[in-house]
C-alpha cells in the first residue's frame, strides 16, 4: 500500500490510527509519530522522525524523545495498522510483561508483531541509546533477548488492499442489526451525519444555487445619498419657489445649492441638491412660468429617499445558510457587497447501473431502455444538486470499487439500480470495501425502501437510488434536499403541509410516498400507481410523503415535483 497515508484508512468509521490512540486510552501519556493530524485530541502529543519516512526504529527514537517521562517504567509500542485492536488487548498484553524485557503480540497467522508490544522502558532506552543512527533500521535490530510472546485474539493487520477490504467487511458484519428509520428519521440521520463543504468567496453573480456561509453585511447604506422618490422639483423652504434653469438627473453629479426660495426640476433617483428641504411631486404642485407653487389640495409630504432609509453599512441583510436565489444576489449588488463567502453549489454525477440498461438505438432483447436517466438531473436540480457528468456503468466484478475510487471531484455520487439484495446488487459490498460510512442503508417507506446514502473517506456522499423510475424519482426528492442541506449548511425550511382528501389517505404499516394532485383546496392520491414508469407523474404537482397509520384528515408533508 505503498504512498497511501494507511493510519489514515477507516474501518467500521474510524481512522486505524485512532483506534491505536483508542486502545491505549489507559496510558498515563500518548505519543503519536507521523504526520500532524488535527482531527486527534488535543492532548495527544504529535512528533515526526527526521528525517520522516526513515523507518519504525527511527519513529520510536522520535516517540521516546517526546515522552515527558524518562522514567516510565513501562512504554507501549503500537502500530496504527491494526483494524481490530482495543483496549483488552492491550490490557492482555500488559499482564504478560512480568519479569521479562518485553512482550510482543502474536497475530492470527502465528506472527510476531514487533510493533506492538509492551517494553521495560529502560530496556527500550538503552536499546535505542546504543545504536549510532536509527534511520532505515528494521524493528528486530532492537528487539531484546529476553522476551515473551501473547496471542491476541482476531488480531491481523493491514499491509495490502485486500487486508483493508476484509477487515472493513468483517467491521460491517460485526455492527449490530439497527431499526429501519421512517422517512424523517432517514433525513435527520443525513443532516447529522454529513459534513458541510468548505466555504469560498465568488462574485454575487456566480453565486446563484449557493448558499450563504457568511451573511451579507451592507458596505454602503442605501440610498447612498439623499435621492428623489419621484419626478418633481427638489425646493427649498416654503413655497412658492423659483424655478432654476438646472435640472437634476439620475446618474449625474451636481454641486449645485438650492438658495432659501428656489426649486430645481429633478428626475426620480436624481441626487438630491445641497440645501433643499424637500421634493415634491409633479402632480402636488403648479407652476407659472418660473413660479412653482403647491396645489392647494397637495397633501403634505416629502419625496425624498433619505441616505441610509433602506439600510445603514454594517447592518445584517441575509443570514448564513440562506440559499442564494436572484432576489439574494440583487441584494448583495445593491449594499456594494463585493464577494459572497458560500458553500455549493452541491455538483453531482449520475450514474445509471446494469448491463440490461439501454440509452441507444432499438431495444434488445432482455434489455430496458433508460428512461430515467435523461431525466433525474431535472429532479436533482428542483433539490440543489446540479449534474456535472451522467454515466452508465455496466455490471462487472469490480464496476462499482472503480467507480468509487474516481469520484473526489464531484461532492455527491447518484447511482441508480444495484440498492437491493440480488446477486447483481454489489453496492453495499463495495462501499463496505471502499471504508464509506453507510448513514443509511434503508428506509421504511414506499416507494424507495431499498436506498443507501453513505459518505466515502474523500467526503465524497453516495446516494443510492432503486432501479425502478418512480422510486428512483421518490427517492430523489425524499432524501437529496436533505443531503443539500448537510453539505451547504442549508437552513431546513418548513415542510409543505397539504391534506388529503378524505378518500385519499392509506391505512399502511409503513410509509407511503404517491403521486397526488390539486383537488380544491385538498390533494386527491393517484390511485393504482406503478413504479415501473413516470406515467403517474404526469399532470402531477407532487408526491405525497404519507406516514405509516395516518390518522384521516391529518396533513401530510408535500414534495413538489418540477414541472
Amino acid at each position: 500500500m505503498g504512498g497511501i497515508d494507511k493510519p489514515a484508512l477507516t474501518v467500521g468509521g474510524t481512522s486505524l490510527v485512532q483506534k491505536a490512540v483508542d486502545a491505549v486510552s489507559m496510558s498515563r501519556r500518548v505519543v503519536v509519530v507521523g504526520p500532524h493530524r488535527g482531527d486527534l485530541a488535543t492532548h495527544i502529543a504529535q512528533t515526526r522522525e527526521s528525517p520522516s519516512g526513515t523507518g519504525p526504529v527511527a519513529a520510536i527514537s522520535a516517540g521516546l524523545s517526546a515522552l515527558p517521562d524518562a522514567a516510565a517504567d513501562i512504554v507501549l509500542i503500537l502500530a496504527a495498522d491494526l483494524p481490530f485492536v482495543d483496549s483488552p488487548a492491550v490490557e492482555t498484553l500488559l499482564s504478560e510483561l512480568t519479569s521479562n524485557d518485553a512482550a510482543f503480540a502474536v497475530d492470527r497467522n502465528g506472527r510476531e508483531q514487533f510493533l506492538f508490544g509492551a517494553w521495560r522502558g529502560d530496556t527500550l532506552r538503552r536499546r535505542i541509546a546504543a545504536l549510532s543512527d536509527p534511520a532505515g533500521l528494521a524493528v528486530r535490530s532492537i528487539i531484546p533477548d529476553d522476551y515473551v510472546v501473547i496471542e491476541i485474539d482476531g488480531l491481523e493487520d493491514c499491509d495490502t488492499p485486500e487486508d483493508l477490504a476484509r477487515a472493513r467487511e468483517s467491521a460491517a458484519a460485526s455492527l449490530p442489526e439497527t431499526p429501519i428509520p421512517t422517512a424523517e428519521q432517514a433525513r435527520e440521520l443525513v443532516r447529522r451525519r454529513i459534513d458541510p463543504l468548505e466555504p469560498r468567496t465568488i462574485l454575487p453573480a456566480a453565486a446563484l444555487g449557493c448558499t450563504l456561509s457568511d451573511a451579507i453585511i451592507a458596505a454602503e447604506p442605501l440610498p447612498p445619498v439623499d435621492i428623489s422618490a419621484m419626478d418633481g422639483y427638489a425646493v427649498r423652504g416654503v413655497g412658492p419657489w423659483t424655478v432654476r434653469e438646472d435640472v437634476a438627473y439620475a446618474g449625474t453629479s451636481s454641486h449645485v445649492e438650492l438658495a432659501p426660495g428656489d426649486a430645481m426640476r429633478i428626475a426620480t433617483g436624481a441626487a438630491v441638491p445641497t440645501g433643499a428641504s424637500s421634493v415634491v411631486r409633479d402632480e402636488h404642485v403648479a407652476r407659472a412660468g418660473d413660479v412653482l407653487s403647491l396645489r392647494d389640495d397637495a397633501p403634505a409630504r416629502d419625496d425624498t429617499r433619505r441616505a441610509g432609509a433602506d439600510w445603514q453599512a454594517g447592518t445584517e441583510l441575509v443570514p448564513p445558510g440562506t440559499s442564494v436565489s436572484a432576489a439574494v444576489v440583487s441584494v448583495a449588488l445593491s449594499a456594494e457587497v463585493a464577494e459572497l463567502a458560500v458553500r455549493g453549489p452541491v455538483r453531482a454525477l449520475l450514474v445509471v447501473s446494469g448491463n440490461e440498461i439501454q440509452q441507444h438505438g432499438p431495444l434488445e432483447p432482455g434489455h430496458t431502455r433508460d428512461s430515467i436517466g435523461a431525466v433525474l438531473p431535472n429532479y436533482l436540480a428542483s433539490c440543489g444538486a446540479t449534474v456535472d457528468r451522467t454515466e452508465h456503468l455496466r455490471d462487472s466484478p469490480t464496476a462499482f470499487a472503480d467507480l468509487l475510487a474516481r469520484t473526489a471531484d464531484v461532492d455527491v455520487v447518484v447511482i441508480v439500480g444495484a440498492t437491493g439484495h440480488g446477486a447483481a446488487d454489489q453496492l453495499r459490498s463495495a462501499l463496505v470495501r471502499a471504508g464509506a460510512d453507510i448513514v443509511v442503508q434503508r428506509t421504511h417507506v414506499r416507494p424507495g425502501g431499498s436506498q443507501i446514502t453513505a459518505v466515502l473517506p474523500s467526503g465524497t456522499i453516495v446516494l443510492g437510488l432503486p432501479g425502478n423510475p418512480l422510486a428512483a424519482v421518490a427517492t430523489t426528492m425524499l432524501i437529496t434536499p436533505a443531503i443539500v442541506d448537510a453539505l451547504t449548511a442549508r437552513r431546513t425550511p418548513p415542510p409543505l403541509l397539504g391534506q388529503l382528501t378524505p378518500d385519499s389517505y392509506l391505512d399502511s404499516p409503513v410509509g407511503r410516498i404517491v403521486p397526488v394532485q390539486r383537488d380544491g383546496m385538498q390533494w386527491r392520491v393517484h390511485s393504482n400507481v406503478h413504479t415501473a414508469h413516470l406515467l403517474n407523474l404526469v399532470d402531477h404537482d407532487a408526491l405525497a410523503l404519507i406516514p405509516p397509520n395516518v390518522t384521516p384528515g391529518a396533513p401530510v408533508e408535500l414534495l413538489p415535483l418540477p414541472r
